[in-house]
């Protein structure tokens, strides 16, 4: 099902991020730190529960292996049908909507939990993001976010690209997700909030210079940035992301292997 207006040039403007690419080739790199996040939530059968901005299916299809009721959402379609196949290929049922984390086509208290990582974290609004997340839980439900940090690998790699091509004005930057404060400012009301830092493991099978390649092919803020550059900018950009991946890479036999950590935010509405 598809409700996305993109008649918001901010809307419109992240669907062009998320459709330039394919975030299928970045999302298997880490999809079992993705499995084990929505194991740590203890999910019950029948639980209601929606994946916002869920990609390709690293938390949709976990989530509804446990027997819960699961919907994602996300503004590419492509990513949908990506999210569609591996579900097909686990033997679960999920629904899937084309829609925008800013205004989402759901009732109040739709859900017991709601899940996101590194999807609604993206949204351009933040305040309208979280103020969604919270009308579409039940009372007493549960937000679950992982989210990249400012001083984190990933937070890193992400401020090399605003560097370059500034988000528009009056946006914030994403990586404020990854700070606490501004996590408990932008949750202010709910019975709790936690905030913690946990490891995530990239594999890829690939020397770092593949693994620029895979980037700037497939992720689309990387992607976009490389086509908003002049060619001699675009190759300084290759060589300062393959610099970064290489002085993190753990792997010693030609592959690329990144410990990196994020922000997992728990909220109790």
């Amino acid at each position: 099902m598809s409700t996305l207006s993109t008649d918001d040039p901010l809307v419109a403007r992240s669907r062009a991020v998320w459709t330039s690419g394919d975030f299928e080739h970045i999302a298997r790199a880490y999809s079992a730190d993705a499995a084990a996040f929505i194991d740590r939530l203890g999910l019950k059968a029948g639980e209601r529960v929606l994946d916002v901005a869920c990609g390709t299916g690293n938390l949709t299809v976990p989530a509804a292996r446990t027997g819960a009721s699961v919907t994602g959402i996300d503004i590419a379609p492509h990513l949908l049908a990506h999210a569609c196949e591996h579900a097909s290929e686990h033997g679960v049922t999920i629904r899937l909507d084309e829609g925008n984390a800013e205004d989402m086509p759901y009732p109040d208290a739709a859900f017991d939990t709601v899940v996101t990582m590194f999807g609604a974290m993206f949204a351009p609004r933040p305040e309208l993001a979280a103020a969604e997340m919270r009308r579409v839980v039940r009372p007493g439900g549960r937000i679950a976010m992982a989210n990249w940090m400012k001083d984190g690998f990933v937070g890193q790699m992400l401020r090399m690209h605003v560097a370059r091509v500034p988000p528009p004005a009056g946006v914030p930057s994403v990586l404020l997700w990854g700070d606490e404060a501004t996590v408990r400012e932008r949750f202010a009301g709910a019975r709790s909030v936690t905030c913690t830092r946990r490891p995530i493991t990239f594999l890829f099978p690939t020397p770092p210079t593949g693994v620029v390649e895979i980037f700037r092919s497939y992720y689309g803020p990387t992607v976009r940035t490389f086509g908003a550059l002049e060619p001699d900018a675009r190759e300084a950009f290759a060589r300062e992301l393959e610099t970064h991946y290489a002085s993190a890479n753990a792997a010693t036999d030609g592959t690329t292997r990144i410990e990196a950590d994020y922000l997992e935010v728990l909220v109790v509405t």
